[in-house]
């Protein structure tokens, strides 16, 4: 899922105020992109074949797995096939979880079973599980607010009130009940910690996703219940008696594995000029196929890039990005962040929020590139995407590049109503796919690519005063 990097006080001397009213300066490719952008539009399906095939012939591709391995290797092959530049991979190392057994159910005093999925690096009950009883907090706030020593021998469980948004913001506020529930509760003496889970759906069908815990801070058990699950809980809390758990994780830590990114480009012409990178991350959770997250941002980048390089060789190589790992801790974002931090990059974008329709579009420029926003406004307007006066933070696999160079950024923001219905569940499947909105994307991605990929100027925003 998209996570974005932390903005840079800067962007706030870019300017907002070119409106769609204004007429875009002379562009002598204008026709060209528009052309390739309805073709995009209508009826081209590479995107969709790159999803397709991923998820039918790899599936779920977990961080450092062998299923990941056979991603990379489909990976190349596939952008091999598509006539894509210096296709490679970069390997590294990484920690790597996998789950175990996950069962939870309700002893006393209504017994009865619930949907649960352990949270990647949770620790373990051991094969006999844990019961105890539960200390119910309905927010993350109020479990921060428990002294210290209270939850011994205890399972913690943390709710919230999580709602669809259009812009999945909603994620950032109450994601942290799992980004650092666990940890807080584990500090606190908890034996075990449950949440509900992270999402916005009905469907009987536990969020996994990581967590994790402080150097010198034991994991503890930690899942996260379905949502009705969750709901029928706080139910039985509601009746004022005591509350008892039994659960069973039992995941393990299997040491250090390989994972890597896959690398492909559209060579430039003009080797001088800083490149342009794309990503969108390869592996996937293993309950579902990773369809949504992000099979999908690789189709739509693959295909964008694939149609730019059928316009001629544009001015700056055009980098793709297939990341490894980000799920598990953005591994593979990191890794490329290190190794290409000397390397001259302009700017970044990524996809990582599934395949809903882009409905308005964030700039990170110079005052100095106002006149190529104007001109990709208007290449996207036919689309209905926006400009907004946010400023553009990109996304996890491209934020360490970003930090360690200052780069432009362009985030194309994706309609995410229905992203956390399916976000790292089973549900995560190709059928989630809608083409309509797929090819959508393509074409918001192919008009601003083939802008930006001929645009000579400065596109690193100006340092901050």
């Amino acid at each position: 899922m998209k996570k974005q990097t932390a903005l840079f006080a800067a962007a706030s001397t870019l300017l907002f105020m070119p409106s769609l009213t204004l007429a875009a300066p002379l562009d002598p490719k204008a026709d060209a992109i528009a052309a390739l952008r309805d073709k995009a539009l209508n009826g081209d399906d590479i995107a969709y074949n790159i999803v397709e095939g991923l998820t039918t012939e790899i599936g779920p591709r977990q961080g450092g797995t062998d299923a990941e391995a056979r991603a990379r290797i489909w990976a190349v092959n596939k952008l091999k096939a598509l006539g894509f530049d210096n296709v490679r991979v970069e390997e590294y190392q990484m920690p790597t979880w996998v789950r175990g057994e996950e069962t939870a159910e309700i002893t006393a005093p209504f017994p009865q079973k619930l949907a649960i999925a352990a949270l990647g690096n949770s620790g373990s009950t051991g094969d006999a599980g844990l019961d105890a009883e539960i200390a119910y907090f309905p927010t993350i706030d109020d479990l921060r607010a428990a002294p210290d020593g209270s939850l011994k021998g205890k399972i913690a469980f943390v709710s919230h009130n999580m709602k669809a948004t259009q812009d999945g913001s909603s994620y950032g506020a109450f994601g942290p009940a799992r980004f650092v529930g666990p940890n807080i509760a584990a500090k606190k003496g908890a034996a075990a910690i449950v949440i509900r889970s992270i999402g916005t759906d009905y469907h009987r069908n536990p969020h996994t996703g990581n967590t994790n815990f402080e150097p010198g801070v034991t994991p503890i058990p930690a899942g996260a219940l379905s949502i009705p699950d969750a709901e029928n809980l706080e139910r039985m809390i509601s009746r004022g008696k005591p509350v008892r758990m039994k659960l069973k994780l039992t995941p393990q830590n299997i040491g250090m594995q390989t994972s890597g990114n896959v690398l492909a480009e559209v060579k430039g012409s003009s080797p001088k000029l800083p490149i342009i990178v794309i990503a969108c991350h390869l592996d996937s959770w293993d309950l579902g196929t990773g369809a949504i997250d992000d099979a999908a941002g690789c189709g739509i980048i693959g295909a964008a890039a694939k149609h730019l390089k059928s316009m001629g060789q544009p001015k700056r190589t055009v980098r793709l990005l297939w990341a490894g790992a980000e799920e598990v801790g953005i591994w593979g974002g990191r890794d490329y962040g290190e190794k290409h931090a000397n390397e001259p990059h302009a700017l970044a974008m990524e996809s990582d929020f599934g395949a809903g329709k882009v409905w308005a579009v964030d700039f990170r420029f110079p005052a100095s590139a106002t006149g190529l926003r104007t001109r990709i406004i208007s290449a996207l307007a036919p689309l209905g995407i926006v400009p907004r006066r946010e400023i553009a933070g990109g996304g996890a696999d491209v934020g360490a590049i970003i930090a360690a160079q200052k780069l432009g950024i362009v985030d194309l923001q994706q309609d995410g109503t229905k992203y956390f219905d399916l976000h790292h569940t089973p549900d995560d499947t190709l059928d989630k796919i809608d083409k309509v909105e797929l090819r959508q994307n393509v074409a918001a991605w192919v008009a601003t690519l083939a802008l930006l990929a001929n645009y000579e100027g400065e596109l690193k925003p100006e340092p901050a005063q």
